[in-house]
Order: C-alpha cells, then structure tokens, then sequence
C-alpha cells in the first residue's frame, strides 16, 4: 500500500497550491479519502474528507470557501486545492485511505504560507 502526496511547497499570502496523492496497493474507489494536517507543537487534525463515490464531503470549518477536495477514481488519486492560503495554514498535510479496520497514511507534504 502506498499514499504518494505531492504539491507542497512555499507560497505568499492569498496563493493558491494543489495538493496531489496518488495511491497504489488497494482498492482506492472502495476508501474515503481524507487530507489531515499538522502544524509544529499542534495536534493532527483533518482538513478534508470525501466519500468513497465522490459524495459525502465534510471540511474543517476554517478552510470552508478556500479548500476543496474532489478525487478521480480512474486515477487513483485524491486532491485538496488550497485557494487563500493564509500563514496559519502552514503545517505538514497528510493523505489518508481509511475502510473499516484498514486505514493507511502518506508521509506528508510541507506546505509553508509566508511573505
């Protein structure tokens, strides 16, 4: 199993980043799909979540008309597009897979807000 995430990096106030997770190793259109994050001294919390069919979206109330997630099945792949960034956005952001009694985790993508 694996949760390959990518699209991070350094960006301005007001920017915008995509954040990609490509995943391999089971059956991806099977899973809800959820990014966390995790800023320094601050507990993992979840940003985003969407249903294994592309439904049942929930967002953390902060990032609510800035982020979106959506997936593509035929890919494999998860995606959190970040419009707005703010500095209180900065945090290492997880990919995670989760069904039942399996839940799998990526290694983590910086994503840095500052002028």
């Amino acid at each position: 199993v694996q949760l390959v995430e990518s699209g991070g990096g350094l960006v301005q106030p007001g920017g915008s980043l995509r954040l990609s997770c490509a995943a391999s190793g089971f059956t991806f259109r099977s899973y809800a799909m959820s990014w966390y994050r995790q800023a320094p001294g601050k507990e993992r919390e979840r940003v985003a979540a969407i249903g294994s069919v592309g439904s049942d979206i929930n967002l953390l109330d902060s990032v609510k008309g800035r982020f979106t997630i959506s997936r593509d099945n035929a890919k494999n792949t998860v995606y959190l597009q970040m419009n707005s960034l703010k500095p209180e956005d900065t945090a290492v952001y997880y990919c995670n897979a989760r069904r039942g009694g399996s839940d799998y985790w990526g290694q983590g993508t910086q994503v840095t807000v500052s002028s």
